[in-house]
């Protein structure tokens, strides 16, 4: 069994420590800081096997060196961001798979956010843990890559199992909210998520993981072929068009 663990950091990034019960075995996401990580892992006396990064911002591999050095882990990252991550041990590309203990694991190439941006995919249980590309009821900004490689790699994620619970890296959901409710404004299942959205932020509560299947009905950038979006686009134009503009328009909200 998989165990999934969801750690606040700084003001508004999650890490995700993982742990195979019956090989012992763990791994952390993208570790801004080491020191809730070292913290968790004493408190359960777990050793940490591996890093996974999904991209090389600081405040994603902040907590990379001081881990290694502390639990003598290996850092698994893109081979494109080999050297811009510190102590990459493991470099994986698109179609790569591992095992944490014995949960398989599943590397997707999902550039846009940055070049070389990686998702990491358990199908068993189904979770998909997926840095800075796509948040509920957004995506990530494009600071490297081009709108067509991010719209490229979002209809990756669009094609996982439905019921596949996204674990994104930072809590900004009912920020996003408020740009897909202009965006999208009659969509009942937006509308709710975002009820309920508010009554978790109200209690302190993350509101991620969110499950695929939520995100195809109220996330605007994974609805660019729903013609009701109320926003000034060409509605015959090329999906990848309309997903471009709509990436801007979230860039100026």
């Amino acid at each position: 069994m998989l165990e999934i663990i969801q750690l606040p950091v700084l003001k508004d990034n999650y890490i995700y420590v993982l742990h195979d019960h019956r090989l012992q075995k763990t791994a952390v996401v993208d570790p801004a800081e080491a020191e809730p990580v070292i913290e968790l892992l004493n408190n359960k006396g777990w050793n940490l096997d591996y890093i996974l990064n999904t991209h090389h911002h600081n405040d994603h591999v902040g907590g990379n060196r001081l881990l290694k050095a502390n639990t003598g882990c290996q850092i698994m990252a893109s081979h494109f961001d080999a050297d811009r991550i510190p102590g990459v041990d493991i470099r994986l590309r698109e179609g790569d798979e591992f095992l944490l203990g014995e949960s398989l694991f599943k590397v997707i190439d999902t550039p846009g956010h940055t070049h070389g941006h990686i998702c990491y995919f358990q199908p068993e249980t189904p979770a998909l843990f997926c840095g800075d590309t796509l948040f509920s009821l957004g995506c990530g900004r494009l600071f490297e890559g081009t709108a067509k490689e991010l719209w490229h790699s979002l209809n990756k994620i669009k094609a996982l199992p439905t019921d596949t619970r996204i674990y994104c890296a930072h809590e900004y959901t009912l920020a996003n909210a408020k740009f897909a409710l202009s965006i999208d404004p009659e969509n009942p299942a937006l509308n709710n998520r975002h009820q309920e959205v508010i009554r978790l932020r109200e209690q302190g509560l993350p509101t991620v993981p969110v499950a695929l299947a939520t995100e195809l009905l109220t996330n605007p950038f994974l609805r660019i072929k729903e013609s009701d979006h109320n926003y000034n686009a060409n509605n015959g134009a090329a999906e990848i068009d309309r997903f471009s503009q709509l990436r801007h328009l979230k860039d100026i909200f």
